[in-house]
């Protein structure tokens, strides 16, 4: 977001923050990417409580006679505080409620103790996709209903990752927003991770790194950034040896393989 809507989202959060210290916070993310789906599809609704000529009091009252009764005070406060506020593009108000619902299920991951299995767990799912073209295709589906693939993701991830990462890879699946379920997970790890203001760096190594590699790799990175930074590693063998880590646009690279493709773009200029 920029401009306008970024000053929006600033100012909605701080409100959001003023009802979820009370509200079941599982409750409350279900429901705001519930209404933010809500939005995408009825776009005379999104565009009228967007719109930044309709007084702010109007709008509020539109939404409270749609949804008071049928979601939580802190899910009606958050919407309420939404539409009163002025964004860039229609769409800027749906993706603000999508953001508020990840905030709100991580902030229950973090007073579980099970922040950090969340970002990994998002991070690893990835990478299943990535490596399984059927189940890739099946939860992209457009014709394959939310119902069934939260069905699906159920039977392949209960009781195997933190409740949070169950809700918030099916949450993807049922209201994917025009992206693809993998770039969906990388933009949840993110906000995720910046719940602790915290930087995810993704590592690629020939070979898996041990605990106390990644304990120096990130004290290491702790002072160059000047910021925590979660690590995500991938062993991929094609690296042959030693490690790069991607930060945001940032790329270290410490590969055989990087050194080898430096040396070929050297001699072919």
């Amino acid at each position: 977001m920029r401009g306008l809507s970024r000053a929006s989202l600033a100012e909605v959060e701080e409100r959001f923050n003023t009802v979820a210290g009370s509200a079941d916070l599982g409750t409350l993310a279900d429901e705001l990417i519930a209404v933010a789906g809500l939005l995408d599809r009825e776009h005379g609704l999104r565009r009228n409580l967007s719109d930044q000529a309709r007084p702010a009091a109007q709008k509020a009252d539109i939404v409270r006679s749609l949804l008071s009764g049928k979601v939580s005070t802190a899910t009606l406060e958050t919407v309420v505080a939404a539409v009163e506020a002025k964004w860039s593009r229609p769409g800027d108000l749906a993706d603000a409620l999508e953001r508020l619902s990840v905030i709100a299920a991580s902030a229950e991951a973090e007073g579980q103790g099970r922040l950090d299995d969340v970002e990994d767990e998002l991070f690893r799912f990835g990478r299943i996709l990535a490596a399984n073209p059927e189940l890739r295709r099946t939860v992209n589906d457009a014709t394959v209903s939310g119902d069934r693939k939260r069905e699906l993701l159920g039977s392949l991830l209960a009781d195997k990752v933190a409740p949070t990462s169950l809700r918030l890879v099916t949450q993807l699946a049922a209201y994917p927003r025009g992206r693809s379920l993998e770039s969906g997970l990388d933009e949840y790890g993110w906000i995720v991770a910046q719940q602790r203001e915290r930087l995810v760096g993704v590592v690629r190594s020939a070979i898996p790194l041990d605990a106390t590699q990644r304990q120096r790799l990130a004290a290491w990175l702790r002072t160059t950034y000047g910021r925590d930074v979660h690590l995500n590693v991938e062993v991929d063998p094609k690296v042959l040896g030693g490690f790069s880590i991607r930060i945001g646009d940032d790329l270290i690279d410490n590969t055989i393989a990087g050194r080898i493709e430096e040396v070929r773009r050297r001699l072919a200029g």
